[in-house]
């Protein structure tokens, strides 16, 4: 092997090792403080009412964001196949198509910060 395959396959490795290593540790920083707590953690924080309550929300917050993410997704499919037949008949369209695409990507940020508020509630 010449030198600038040598150099390739030792980065590659290195930046395997060193990848593996980060996501050890982001896995092993939370473990130990579960380890570490105390008897006092056997209580639990809210009582069943508050949690049932709660339930519901983690729900309607989920479904909030995933029906909003759903419809952009859609939406987007729709206009930018549209929008990319526009701009190859008429190049200088590009700008409106992208205003339009952005129009239906803002349908993700709705459902995002609904989700949010609905979390805050909780």
């Amino acid at each position: 092997m010449n030198q600038a395959q040598v150099l390739f396959k030792r980065r590659v490795v290195t930046s395997l090792l060193f990848t593996i290593l980060i996501l050890l540790l982001m896995t092993a920083i939370p473990l130990v403080n579960a380890w570490s707590q105390t008897a006092d953690a056997e209580k639990p924080a809210i009582s069943q009412e508050q949690a049932g309550v709660a339930k519901f929300g983690f729900i309607a917050a989920a479904m909030a964001f995933g029906f909003g993410a759903i419809a952009a997704g859609i939406g987007i499919a729709y206009v930018g196949a549209a929008a990319m037949g526009a701009i190859s008949e008429k190049p200088e369209v590009a700008g409106q198509a992208l205003i339009f695409i952005a129009l239906a990507e803002g349908l993700v940020v709705f459902g995002f910060i609904t989700a949010l508020i609905i979390l805050g509630k909780i």
